[in-house]
Formats: C-alpha cells, structure tokens, sequence
C-alpha cells in the first residue's frame, strides 16, 4: 500500500466517480480503475461499490477513507516541515466557503498566493450548514462562514458580525425618501431573496420569524449578480449584508431601525496543530 493508492482512493471517493477522480488527478481512468482493483486485492476487500449510474464507499471504503485521509495529511505535512526547513512552502491546502464570500478571500489569496506560489489553493463552495462536517471528515483543511455557534468539536476565529441593509433601486416609490426602514415596510415590498440553504437566507427567514412577519418573496436567485440586476431594474429590493451590498455602489442601502437580520463569519478549523500551510493561510485573513 502506498500513499498515491491513498490519494486514488480518496479522489474517487470525493468525486463520486472514477472519472471525475481521474480529471482530477490528471491522469486516464483506466489507471485509476487499475489502482482501486489493486489495492482491493491487497486489503482483501471492497472499497467501492460499483453500479451503472454511481459509486459508493462499501463499509470497508467507509472504515479505510478516514484512515486513508488521515495518512495523506501526515505525509504532508512531513514534506512541508522539510520545505520550512529549506526556506520554502509547498502542499496544497482545500477551503471550504459558502455561498457569496468569494469576494471576501480574494486579497487573501492573492497575498498568500504571493508569499507561497508553490502552495496549491483550492475552493470548495457549500452551505454554512454543511462546512463542519466537511471540516470533520478532512474533506476540507478550514473553513469560511456564517455561522452563529461554534461547532462542538471545532475551533474557531471570529471574522465579522454585520447588521444587515435593505438594498434598493436607486429610486424606490414604495418606501420614504430617506432614511432608516423597518422590517414590516421591507415585508410589504416585494422582494428579491436568495435560496433556501444560503446563509443570508437563514439569517433573513430569522428575522422575520423572531417579528412574526411574512414577506412577499417575488424572485429567489441563486447568485448577487442576478440579485443585483433585478434591484437595479426596480423588480424588487433585496436584504444582504453592507458588505456584499459595497459591491454594488450604484443601489442605495438603507438600514434597518431596529432587529436587523445579522450575520456573524467565523473562520473554522479542526482542533490541534494545523499544516504549516493552513497555519500560514490562516495568518492572512483578517
């Protein structure tokens, strides 16, 4: 058993298929066919269960992808202290962030990317709900998102809290000329809102819950740029936080006068000495 049987395993097991696993290993899939049987044989076991439309971890795939994952950590970090020992930072590190914070990493990327070109960076997107999990089966190194608890199990460092704001088309009939808004007026607009599994939209659905208020959801998008253009052309306003709604300088942004939604971006990660990567990734987000 070697580590790239290791990686072969967790690949497909990630990916959900031995395609998928392949372009991501760059390799063809008859190789990682090859592999899997391969070490099937070795272990005497199973590790996937093969169907015409999916793969699936047999229990045994279920009780080797932890230890497998586990394995692949240490030997990295292995060959990342003796690159710290040589002046230089190599690995690859996964981050898991949610839906509309891209833009909040991108300097800390760049800065990171900068300092550690021969670290690889990669982003998985996924529901705030789901990023623990993620975290906890090594799927991802750490994790950006709205989150009001700390998960049990997990460490974490708090990023920002943010009141959220009514953003508008630049000349809303429905609403006073100026000023503050309160969430019963913002619940007799109609409204354009993000989807179920979105982290503004749990905060938001909260909200309005906590007044015993129902609103009038007239478009659910899943993406700021089309959430934008149906504000810009008056066919409803949208509730973000001010710092998404920066993005968009040309929309008004009204604020709320009192139980605004709110949301809290935690930065999440396992317990315990983190790679020299995610340690040095770690230092750059403010």
């Amino acid at each position: 058993m070697d580590l790239r049987q290791m990686e072969v395993v967790v690949a497909v097991a990630e990916e959900g298929g031995f395609s998928a696993a392949a372009r991501r290993l760059h390799i063809v899939q008859s190789a990682v066919s090859s592999t899997v049987r391969a070490l099937e044989r070795e272990l005497g076991a199973s590790l996937f269960q093969r169907t015409t439309h999916r793969v699936s971890l047999t229990p045994a795939g279920h009780a080797f992808l932890p230890a497998a994952r586990s394995t692949l950590r240490a030997a990295e970090e292995a060959r990342a202290a003796v690159d710290i020992a040589q002046g230089e930072l190599r690995g690859e590190i996964t981050i898991g962030v949610m839906q509309g914070l891209y833009a909040g990493l991108a300097l800390a990327l760049a800065h990171f990317h900068q300092e550690n070109p021969r670290v690889v960076v990669r982003l998985r997107q996924a529901p705030a709900e789901d990023l623990p999990k993620a975290l906890r089966t090594g799927t991802v190194d750490l994790a950006v998102a709205a989150l009001d608890t700390v998960p049990r199990g997990l460490g974490t460092r708090l990023l920002s809290r943010e009141e959220m704001v009514l953003v508008t088309a630049p000349r809303p009939s429905a609403l006073p000329p100026e000023g503050p808004v309160t969430l019963p007026e913002a619940a007799r607009l109609p409204l354009v809102d993000f989807s179920p599994g979105w982290a503004i939209r749990q905060e938001v659905d909260r909200a309005f819950r906590a007044a015993s208020l129902e609103r009038s959801v007239t478009f659910e998008v899943n993406d700021l740029l089309a959430a934008s253009d149906l504000v810009r052309h008056s066919l409803g306003a949208c509730i973000m936080p001010p710092s998404v709604a920066a993005r968009f300088p040309d929309l008004p942004v009204r604020h709320f006068t009192a139980h605004a939604p709110a949301w809290t971006i935690r930065v999440v990660h396992p317990h315990g000495q983190p790679s020299p990567a995610v340690a040095a990734f770690l230092r750059h987000i403010r």
